[in-house]
Formats: structure tokens, sequence, C-alpha cells
């Protein structure tokens, strides 16, 4: 943990990293839940938007000079509306809400407490723009019984809930991707989980 390094980066400080994390997004989403047959073009299209938004951020962790983590976040308000719309029909104002887009870390550097910084990070960046009251984030949701569904999986609740979220099963949404074993995209459930930041 010592030698690895921990920077959160914003704006065009970013763009020079782009194509990496798309690299880092595709290994790690290949893996369950997200099953994700990743696409290099469309993920550094995807991942400029944390570039260009105001406000956005991205934490990056290196070992030496490669990128092996990473996790995002930029205002609610700044998202797609698929993202925006369970909160409105809820009676939240997106102009108050900082949404934390995916983490990615490669399995080797896992268990190092890297998820609880990626959480810290992102929530210390929400509070020192000092206009948002509520932290979120989505989750996709597989069947119990789902056929690549590892026998030693185990979901990050826990950690999400130790770092004061909780599941809100009346906000969902669908995210559309194609799965490793698809032939085309299809909707995939995702929920919400929520944070109040005092």
């Amino acid at each position: 943990m010592s030698e690895l390094q921990i920077e959160c980066l914003t704006g065009a400080d970013l763009v020079a990293d782009l194509p990496a994390l798309a690299r880092l997004r595709i290994r790690v989403f290949r893996d369950y839940p997200y099953l994700y047959e990743g696409d290099a073009e469309y993920e550094e299209r995807y991942l400029r938007t944390y570039a260009d938004a105001p406000d956005g951020v991205m934490v990056l962790v290196r070992d030496g000079d490669r990128v092996v983590g990473a996790s995002s976040a930029l205002p609610l308000a700044a998202e797609t509306p698929n993202v925006i719309e369970p909160f409105k029909s809820h009676g939240y104002a997106p102009e108050r809400i900082f949404y934390y887009g995916e983490s990615v870390l490669l399995p080797e550097y896992r268990g190092l407490g890297l998820g609880r910084r990626f959480f810290e990070e992102r929530e210390a960046h929400a509070r020192a723009l000092g206009r948002f009251d509520v932290a979120c984030f989505c989750a996709v949701e597989r069947p119990d019984d789902h056929p690549r569904r590892p026998p030693d999986y185990y979901p990050l609740d826990g950690l999400w809930m130790k770092q004061g979220f909780a599941r809100q099963p009346q906000l969902r949404t669908t995210f559309s991707w194609r799965d490793l074993d698809e032939a085309e995209e299809t909707p995939k459930p995702m929920v919400f989980w929520l944070k109040h930041l005092d």
C-alpha cells in the first residue's frame, strides 16, 4: 500500500490517462456481476464525461506508472436522464446530489483498503464543493442463481454500508450493455444507494 500513489484528477489533467482507464474498465468489468463486453472507443468517450463535467473527479491508483485502480464521481445534474429521473420522480433535487460512478481495481490490489479510500476521496471532493446534501451510486442487480455467478462471489454491500450508504429499492433505473454471452445490448436493472452528507 505504501508504494501505491493515489491522486485525484479533474478536468484536462485527466485526459492523458483516458486510454489506460478505458483498458482498466474493460478488464475489470468483464468479471461478474457486470460481465461487460467492452469497447475501448466507447469507454474513452464515456470517461471524457468526467474530464468535461465541471466538478467531476477521478481518483486514480498507480503502481509506478501503471494505473491499477480508479473511481469516478460528478454532480448528478451532469449525468444522463436515466440516472437523474428516478430522483426527480421521488422528490429529490438533483442539483444537491453528488453521483459516484464506478470503482474499478485490478484483483491483485484488492483487500488493501483502496475501496474504502475511493469512498473517502470522493466524499471529500463533494464536501469541498459545499453544495451537496446527498451522495449516491447505483449497482447492477443479478439474480442469485445467475449461471455466471462464481461460487466464491460475495457482494460489496457490506463495504457500502460501512461507508454509510443504504440501498434504496424504490430508486431504480436500467443501463444497457452487451454481456459476454450476448449478441447485442440488453437493459440491466440497477438500484441506487444513498448517503446523507451531514
